[in-house]
């Protein structure tokens, strides 16, 4: 009973001994680190419609983790904020200051609002005169205008922005449509302390396969508040008087447009069963079209149920009409694709989509406008002559570009087939802008002949963005202007009919981004804003991109980055980090592909690893790592061997250029760098250690493909074996630092992936540790965290690459 009695008393002394340890507290990024992070972000502009006046908008720093820590909902793929019924703080940038600049004269307007107002969701009204924006609220959202001599006024309270997009402006700029909360919703449904039983799932012998998706349904309590805070009604509310005008009772209303002639709403509503394996997009949808002024004259589009049973193919769809919009360059016509595969894109058909229109009223039958080859993926409108439309097959990474003229269907002319990820050979795309209802439309020359098309003008030399002139009737381009060196200069929009006048978006290595009024043709440039350097310690920062080939001859390429006052032959080989993404292509030509950066203007932000040039490191920034498949090849069949020559080919190349010691290379990334890394490190000598932030390394837990890969497990057990870095948790021997957002919402990235991870580390002996950020998501935001995962990556570095000597 005496020892028994001291046992019970020891563990009661250790245990107020370990409760009385102060609570872990976040660590700050380093001194010349911690000083960006402070620095105030550049504002963002927004363009009014008639291209006269500059909105910008001040954007807020680094929101607290106090902000990040507030309680949230997870329902159906969405995050929200309960008190606000919007978007939760991880998904927005919120705004905090407006003023309206005049291109032509310069005149500044400031927009005088509430002290600590925040906002978001900026939209310009057709006409141009005011600016619409989501104001936050203590107790919700509401909606505001500002007109462009700086008055500004709340129009509503009350808006429902649990699924994003809250209102649309009608085209003759006199109202705003809105999703409201219902006036009579009541109480919050109760919290079940208690289960009442158990979660039951079912499949009798139904193929059902679900990629891994993250903030599912788990239970009847969250289908009840899925119900609560996604329901709204929709009114239009007239910008002069106020007034509401309801238009639309209760429902999950997903998505909401108003027709070019504002006579009619296409809307989809959401229903139920739901699922507890796919969000919300998979959930029972309604596609229907109601007049605005009330009374018959609707229809349903579609009414199909849940999207359970789609294969798992990136290019698969559902049956039946998809992708419903209004035909923006016509009063109220309607357009949707209808697969004729039965959504399989592996099906054996001649055309794998079929486009068509219906005008209003909406009861004649649909109009055939044309067939794709492959997957439709989107329409650009011009007029009854011309539109253009594009087709992609994700697995040879073919794009197709059709004309067509919508006033005689069928009548369907190939423009250009390529592949998508041919930087060399992209033509542009045509320029899109609002008109005067504030649909996108193609931007046409005065004669109608031509469209105007930007594009970023890639080549190995650099990027240099060009506006040119695409004939209507098929034909080569005509550039009309390039941008030159030292410059990256791309078309913001045109500033009359000819494009003899653009605004640009110009910066270079040594200037940050600033909108420029260009001359054409004479090439006179007038600057229209003043944004300064928000890293100023950077600008002496040098930066290049180095070429290389890998063992195999393949061109391969990387900007590297080297701390500011480094001398190679004063301060030698510097430790350095290798940050990269693996990327898949179909094409080894397209894989080798160079764009030099120089005319680049680069600043870190946020938990960027270029503040590590701050703490004397060296930085080797997205060295190329392509994973190449061609012809039947599948790419990650040979993943880890072509991963290990792109990696040694890095770390020769800076080597060899004397600013990089061998001994002393880290290699990180974040997500699938971060997978790559752990590869990396199991598969290779190279490197002294590693930093992998939010990754995924246990391919069994995303059974149903992952990344590039669309064959499911059971398809491809070995590869899915050979690429999971867990597999080979015994054979990483270098230190590697793991981090991890507890509340992680990209697909496949579970936290769990890093706990196991840690776990098998840990249990093989490895030089391991493992941090997790409480709040966080996929990307860490708030100002703590980013100090905490910049303190960690530097702690880390330091203590295991930096010193001349390895650590024993």
């Amino acid at each position: 009973m005496v020892r028994k009695t001291a046992f019970l008393l020891s563990l009661l002394a250790s245990g107020a001994a370990w409760a009385a340890d102060p609570a872990p507290a976040y660590h700050r990024a380093p001194d010349a680190i911690a000083r960006i992070l402070d620095a105030a972000p550049t504002p963002s502009v927004a363009v009014s419609p008639d291209h006269a006046t500059l909105a910008i908008l001040g954007r807020e720093n680094l929101p607290s983790i106090a902000n990040l820590a507030k309680p949230i909902l997870r329902l159906a793929g969405y995050r929200i904020d309960p008190s606000t019924n919007g978007p939760a703080e991880v998904r927005v940038q919120w705004l905090n200051a407006l003023s309206f600049k005049n291109i032509a004269s310069g005149r500044t307007a400031r927009v005088t609002l509430p002290a600590g107002t925040r906002f978001t969701s900026p939209d310009w009204s057709p006409d141009g005169r005011y600016l619409a924006f989501v104001v936050q609220e203590s107790d919700g959202l509401a909606l505001w205008i500002a007109g462009r001599d700086g008055t500004a006024r709340r129009l509503v309270r009350g808006l429902n922005a649990a699924f994003g997009s809250s209102f649309a402006w009608t085209p003759d700029s006199a109202s705003i449509v809105a999703r409201l909360v219902p006036a009579d919703r009541g109480a919050r449904p109760a919290a079940i302390d208690t289960p009442t039983g158990p979660v039951v799932q079912e499949s009798m012998g139904r193929t059902s396969a679900a990629r891994t998706y993250e903030d599912l349904l788990k239970n009847a309590a969250d289908e009840a508040l899925f119900d609560y805070y996604f329901t709204g009604v929709l009114g239009r509310i007239d910008i002069a008087s106020g007034t509401l005008q309801p238009l639309a009772a209760k429902g999950m209303w997903r998505s909401f447009a108003v027709s070019p002639d504002g006579r009619y709403l296409l809307t989809e509503r959401l229903k139920r069963p739901y699922s507890y394996l796919l969000p919300a997009g998979f959930f029972p949808t309604e596609v229907a079209v109601q007049p605005m002024a009330g009374g018959a004259g609707g229809r349903v589009i579609v009414d199909r149920p849940l999207a359970d049973d789609l294969p798992v193919d990136f290019d698969a769809v559902v049956k039946g009409p998809r992708e419903v919009e209004w035909r923006s360059d016509a009063p109220a016509t309607l357009l949707w694709a209808e697969a004729l595969d039965d959504g399989d894109p592996k099906a054996n058909v001649p055309f794998h989509d079929r486009l068509v229109t219906q005008a209003a009223p909406f009861d004649a039958a649909p109009v055939e406008l044309a067939k794709t080859v492959k997957r439709y993926a989107g329409t650009l409108w011009g007029d009854d002559g011309f539109a253009m439309i594009v087709d992609r097959e994700w697995r040879t990474r073919t794009e197709r570009r059709y004309a067509v003229a919508p006033s005689q269907p069928g009548t369907v002319r190939l423009v250009a087939t390529r592949n998508y990820q041919d930087q060399y050979g992209d033509p542009g795309m045509p320029m899109v802008e609002e008109n005067a209802a504030g649909k996108p439309v193609m931007r046409f020359t005065p004669d109608r002949k031509a469209v105007f098309v930007t594009g970023d003008g890639a080549t190995k030399e650099g990027a240099f963005p060009f506006l040119a002139r695409m004939p209507v009737a098929g034909g080569e381009q005509t550039r009309l202007w390039t941008a030159r060196a030292p410059y990256y200069e791309s078309v913001v929009s045109l500033l009359d009919d000819s494009g003899r006048r653009i605004l640009t978006r110009r910066e270079s290595a040594k200037l940050a981004p600033n909108y420029v009024i260009r001359s054409v043709r004479g090439g006179g440039a007038k600057p229209i804003t003043d944004f300064a350097d928000p890293a100023p310690t950077f600008a002496n920062v040098t930066q290049r991109t180095i070429t290389y080939n890998r063992a195999d001859g393949l061109p391969l390429s990387g900007t590297l980055y080297l701390p500011a006052g480094y001398d190679a032959k004063r301060d030698g080989p510097l430790p350095t980090l290798l940050w990269a993404y693996p990327s898949e292509y179909t094409d080894a030509k397209v894989a080798g592909q160079t764009v030099d950066q120089g005319n680049r203007f680069t600043r870190p932000r946020g938990i960027s690893h270029l503040f590590l040039l701050t703490q004397g490191y060296a930085v080797l920034d997205d060295p190329a790592m392509p994973i190449i498949g061609e012809g039947a090849a599948e790419a990650n069949d040979t993943y880890i061997k072509q991963l290990r020559e792109d990696a040694e080919a890095a770390v020769e190349a800076v080597v060899k250029l004397g600013v990089a010691d061998r001994d002393r290379i880290a290699v990180g990334g974040h997500s699938y760098g971060a997978f790559m890394t752990a590869n990396l490190l199991a598969h290779t000598d190279l490197f002294r250690a590693g930093i992998a932030r939010s990754g995924a390394y246990n391919r069994t837990l995303t059974p149903f493909g992952f990344q590039a890969e669309q064959r499911t497990y059971w398809q491809a057990t070995p590869t899915y074996t050979e690429m999971s870095p867990f597999t080979y948790a015994n054979k990483i021997k270098e230190p590697i630092l793991l981090i991890h957002g507890a509340a992680d919402d990209n697909s496949g990235t579970f936290p769990i992936q890093s706990e196991r991870m840690y776990a098998a580390l840990k249990g093989n002996g490895a030089t391991v540790r493992y941090v997790v950020l409480p709040n966080e998501p996929h990307g860490y935001r708030a100002l703590e965290s980013t100090g905490e995962t910049l303190w960690q990556m530097t702690d880390w570095l330091d203590r295991y690459v930096k010193p001349a000597r390895p650590v024993k």
